[in-house]
């Protein structure tokens, strides 16, 4: 005679003693497939961090063996005037690269925005010089630059004024860098800048037009307005590109100092806290010091970057 535990079991039943299967054993395939990207961040990305906050605990020259040393790097960044000099001109730079490209991405964007006829062609201009080298824009901008025969001075000879040192002054120095950074970022921030433009509707513009208001108004009360994302975006990444500049000033200058490539040009008026940490690192071969250095540009990097987005953010709330 037949009894209970000879019944057939159901699919419902086998499912239910078998248990839920868990999420990664369910979507297992899914994770598969997005782990490159894990392990290659892992491997390239997350252990050298690691790795060079544990170098940065030690005096190393990159071949002998490791001496422990504590937070006495740190310590010694803080009263290093070489590195807080590099701070200074690298935020000198950016300043004078970042808020004249701003002003002159947001006017580009206008115009874009406005034209009617070869759009594509006008943004494909604009966005080139981003995508060109920045090895053969340091070129051009050293030649440009030139105290003898650059365009600059000879623009300034044909209206009555003396040549200048651009490359072998102070003040010359971070100009030239500025400039070259200006002109290579502005076509790409112009074309964020016009696609946030593309988002505003329409009929704020007509109704604005129709109690009166002129382009000034218009551009001050509506789109300043609804572009401060964007703006905040632009601002944000220009100040984490800015102060990691390291291939505009190292090729720009790499010829007018007889001290080291990553010199900055004379009297380090050049020297970037990037071309200062590739100078410690490579030049004297002091590792250590070196990743110290990193994670002090790290720091500066964070704090600028959270201080103007406080800064746009307050201006939005007011």
């Amino acid at each position: 005679m037949a009894t209970a535990l000879d019944k057939p079991t159901t699919t419902v039943e086998r499912t239910a003693t078998a248990g839920p299967r868990t999420g990664i054993r369910k979507y297992w395939h899914l994770y598969a497939a997005i782990s490159p990207f894990y392990l290659l961040f892992l491997c390239f990305g997350l252990i050298p961090v690691g790795f060079s906050l544990y170098v940065s605990l030690h005096r190393w020259d990159g071949l002998g063996s490791m001496e422990w040393a504590g937070l006495s790097q740190y310590r010694y960044l803080l009263g290093d005037t070489d590195f807080w000099t590099a701070v200074g001109n690298t935020i000198v730079i950016w300043a004078l690269a970042t808020f004249p490209m701003i002003f002159l991405a947001m006017v580009t964007a206008v115009m874009l925005n406005s034209a009617v006829r070869f759009k594509n062609v006008y943004r494909f201009a604009y966005f080139l010089p981003n995508v060109t080298s920045v090895v053969a824009i340091a070129i051009i901008f050293g030649s440009v630059f030139s105290t003898n025969f650059g365009l600059v001075n000879a623009f300034l000879q044909a209206v009555g004024f003396d040549q200048i040192a651009w490359l072998n002054t102070p003040w010359g120095i971070k100009v030239a860098i500025a400039t070259l950074m200006t002109w290579q970022w502005t076509g790409y921030n112009a074309i964020i800048f016009l696609a946030g433009l593309q988002t505003i509707p329409g009929e704020l513009y007509e109704a604005a037009r129709m109690d009166g208001a002129g382009p000034v108004q218009t551009f001050f009360r509506i789109t300043l307005p609804m572009m401060r994302p964007v703006l905040l975006f632009v601002l944000v990444v220009s100040t984490v590109t800015g102060l990691q500049s390291f291939s505009e000033p190292q090729v720009l200058l790499q010829t007018t100092s007889n001290d080291s490539t990553f010199a900055g040009g004379p009297g380090h008026a050049g020297q970037t806290m990037v071309l200062y940490f590739f100078q410690q690192t490579f030049d004297n071969n002091d590792f250590g010091y070196g990743a110290a250095v990193a994670w002090g540009i790290f720091l500066v990097v964070i704090i600028f970057s959270i201080v103007n987005w406080r800064l746009v953010q307050r201006r939005g709330e007011d």
